[in-house]
């Protein structure tokens, strides 16, 4: 094998670690076998017994580690998303807070005023007009 057969070997990986490739959709992970088929081989064509792929495997797991470690650019923008979260996350608490409070107001207007029209009407009873007895029309 000579050092062209390696040079495409090398390319390929290239093309993936600059996340431009011919063959392999983007984004593919970089490993023996996404080279080898970026290279135009066949899958499982670089093997860890064979001398020759030595350096080739050195680099290809060396670019697989280097690329799957988030940059300090990353590891900040992942930083600014979760305080995101955080703080959307207290609005909404906060804004749930206040409905269940206005709910609790309303219901408590509620049960006053039926209290002070029953004392205005000398009610003690609940009216049921409106509501359907058994076996009557209803007024309509």
């Amino acid at each position: 094998m000579d050092n062209n057969y390696l040079a495409d070997y090398f390319d390929a990986l290239e093309r993936l670690k600059k996340g431009k490739p011919k063959v392999v959709p983007k984004g593919s992970r970089i490993n023996n076998d996404t080279v080898a088929l970026e290279a135009g081989r066949k899958k499982g064509a670089i093997k860890r017994i064979r001398p020759i792929f030595k350096d080739l495997i050195e680099a290809i797991d060396n670019a697989e580690v280097e690329l799957s470690k988030p940059d300090d650019s990353q590891k900040e923008r992942i930083e600014n998303l979760k305080a995101d979260v955080d703080k959307y996350r207290n609005l909404w608490e906060d804004a749930l807070t206040r409905e269940v409070s206005l709910i609790k107001q309303l219901w408590d207007e509620r049960e006053q005023w039926a209290k002070e029209k029953a004392a205005l009407t000398g009610e003690k009873v609940t009216s049921i007009f409106g509501k359907k007895l058994r076996g009557q029309k209803s007024p309509n």
